[in-house]
């Protein structure tokens, strides 16, 4: 019979709450409209899954592709001065 060996419990296991931290928190709110213009594009692509690409639909996902360009542009440009320190 083989025993079983626990390693002791080291002091940055015990730290970890399992809630993310304000920083993470202010980091996914930032991110955000990108994750929201994503999801509206994965939501368009998907209702044109099962049929064909009528006119209605290739503008749908053209809105919902330049949504995304623009949270992304919008994100970068307030990464890009809050590295920066200045005003994009």
């Amino acid at each position: 019979m083989q025993s079983i060996i626990t390693l002791p419990v080291t002091s940055a296991a015990l730290s970890f709450d399992g809630e993310p931290s304000d920083a993470e928190l202010d980091a996914i709110e930032t991110e955000m409209p990108l994750v929201l213009a994503d999801v509206e594009l994965l939501d368009a692509v998907i209702k044109t899954l099962d049929r064909p690409v009528s006119k209605l639909d290739e503008r749908r996902i053209r809105r919902a592709r330049n949504r995304v360009v623009a949270a992304r542009r919008g994100l970068t440009n307030r990464v890009t001065a809050v590295q920066s320190g200045g005003a994009a």
